[in-house]
């Protein structure tokens, strides 16, 4: 929600509390002898009314809307919360109390104190109740911004992801990844027929689970674990190194519920990007769960001589942040370094 309607928000109850006030000077004004004054004709009256009801009002609006709905309440901190709410009331009283103490030292109003504890409890417990029911409000309305806020951040979510999903389309279906691995298995189809209809399977699975698979929110790691596994492999046939890729897993949760294609973009990145060497370790990708923690790294060597782009096969370096900021806010790390002739990625997500 925009900041000009929240304070028009805060605006607006502030003038109906107010008005309610001057409602009930009007009742008062109706109840006594209409010869007498008005009470609301007296400044001092006045004064001493809205210390009473306006400030411990203001300390229990806004210490219930700023602190006990983010820090307790919507974090399910129950406990915390209702002792908090106490003492935020007792707080409020406690300030309209000095408020009223500070007018009766200029000599406006009849202070709390001036009749002793006994004669000043029943104020307390006004002021008391006053910045509880205000604090109240403060979390209602604290609640429906919070609640119209999410719903516009999903709106925003569906917004890109329809956009995320039309640069994944390009990426998944990229013609040079189609292109190259079709012609290989062509040329498997001679030499090892059995091996190229292997590698046939491994591709039309991995076309199935693009244009299919990844429409859900959500999929079991492991899912996503297997579409990797065998685009790794059929990578691999473009090279004679074995030692090319080095693909690690060490997974304690493979029920772990994630957003699919999460790191398919920056795999396709190392493999466009690492050079053709026919021995040693060139790309060495890690994927690991701790608890609901999920780690991915991914190095490649870098051609000194090859101009690194910031597109990862179609998703932009731009839009791959941005989902995950949608997807993941506040719930992940993102590091991408780019030094020594090694790009390296690594990514930490708290998928609980």
């Amino acid at each position: 929600m925009k900041k000009p309607v929240i304070t028009l928000l805060h605006i607006g109850y502030w003038l109906v509390y107010l008005l309610l006030l001057l409602l009930v000077l009007l009742c008062l004004q109706m109840g006594s002898n209409l010869s007498k004054r008005p009470p609301f004709l007296n400044w001092r009256f006045d004064v001493f009314l809205f210390a009473m009801t306006v400030v411990p009002a203001l300390v229990g609006f806004y210490s219930f809307y700023s602190i006990l709905f983010t820090n307790y309440l919507s974090k399910k901190k129950l406990l915390s919360f209702f002792i908090a709410v106490f003492l935020f009331s007792l707080t409020g009283a406690a300030v309209g109390s000095v408020c009223l103490t500070l007018l009766h030292w200029s000599k406006v109003g009849i202070g709390v104190f001036s009749e002793g504890l006994a004669g000043a409890l029943p104020a307390l417990i006004i002021m008391a109740i006053i910045s509880f029911l205000n604090g109240i409000v403060g979390i209602v309305m604290k609640g429906f911004i919070s609640w119209y806020g999410d719903i516009k951040l999903k709106e925003e979510l569906t917004e890109k992801n329809h956009a995320t999903e039309l640069a994944l389309v390009k990426s998944q279906l990229d013609p040079h990844f189609l292109f190259n691995t079709i012609n290989n298995i062509d040329v498997l189809i001679e030499k090892d027929p059995s091996t190229a209809s292997l590698y046939l399977n491994k591709l039309s699975h991995i076309m199935r689970f693009m244009l299919y698979e990844t429409k859900t929110e959500k999929i079991p790691l492991q899912q996503e674990l297997t579409y990797i596994e065998k685009y790794i492999e059929l990578q691999k046939i473009r090279s004679a190194n074995p030692q090319y890729v080095q693909y690690n897993t060490r997974i304690s949760n493979p029920a772990l519920l994630i957003t699919p294609m999460l790191f398919i973009p920056f795999i396709e990145n190392a493999f466009k990007h690492a050079p053709n060497i026919k021995e040693g370790k060139v790309i060495n990708i890690l994927i690991e769960t701790t608890n609901n923690t999920l780690l991915f790294e991914c190095d490649n060597i870098i051609n000194p001589n090859q101009q690194l782009t910031e597109a990862y096969s179609g998703l932009g370096h731009g839009l791959i942040q941005k989902r995950l900021e949608l997807l993941y806010p506040g719930k992940h790390t993102l590091r991408i370094s780019n030094k020594d002739e090694r790009y390296t990625v690594h990514l930490t997500i708290e998928c609980a």
